[in-house]
């Protein structure tokens, strides 16, 4: 039997893994979200790690006897090499819509999957670690239609300040790569690394 937990709390995760047809506990990674790493690719692979590893190693005494997939992400936002997390107030927001509006930016997600064999037995764990980016191209936003749009609280919790699935699709011209990317997991490559693996 394998089992599958997602180290995260985000709604949208738990929804598109749901919809990919697994079922799964959550058990959010509890850590603080620090990484050294700079460039977009390997930060969130790096951040999606540490969640992961976490998470592991809290929940393999509850998983002996089964295979254990924890799925660890992290999603972030970059315009050239300025990353955009989440803002922390709605000035914040404010600035980060006004740079992203009629840009092309990347969206990075990275992805750890911590395999476990009988939990705590003991052939060391597997981890597999990649990341996708996705091309997003937003239409011009006037000062009046950011404020607006900040106003809903929508882009307070979203790296970007904006949700693609939300109140934001109306700005969203064309994006390049997996649109689920955006919303905060690759689901289709997560599942073709799990189909890869017969863990699935």
């Amino acid at each position: 039997m394998t089992r599958f937990v997602l180290a995260s709390a985000s709604p949208r995760r738990r929804e598109l893994l749901a919809q990919a047809g697994l079922a799964f506990e959550i058990l959010p990674a509890q850590g603080e979200e620090v990484s050294t790493k700079e460039q977009p690719a390997k930060l969130v692979k790096d951040l999606s790690y540490n969640k992961a590893v976490e998470v592991a190693e809290r929940c393999k005494e509850n998983h002996k006897n089964d295979t254990t997939v924890i799925i660890g992400a992290d999603t972030v936002v970059a315009l050239g090499n300025e990353i955009m997390g989440k803002p922390k107030d709605y000035k914040a927001a404010t600035a980060m819509l006004t740079k992203l509006q009629g840009t092309v930016h990347q969206v990075y997600t990275g992805v750890t999957l911590v395999v476990t064999e009988g939990g705590t037995a003991k052939q060391a764990p597997q981890i597999i670690t990649f990341h996708e980016k996705t091309d997003v191209c937003m239409y011009p936003m006037t000062p009046e239609q950011i404020a607006a749009y900040v106003a809903t609280g929508e882009p307070m919790d979203k790296a970007g300040a904006y949700a693609i699935q939300g109140k934001c699709a109306i700005y969203i011209k064309e994006i390049h790569g997996e649109y689920n990317n955006v919303v905060g997991l690759p689901v289709a490559r997560l599942m073709q690394e799990l189909f890869a693996r017969k863990l699935v």
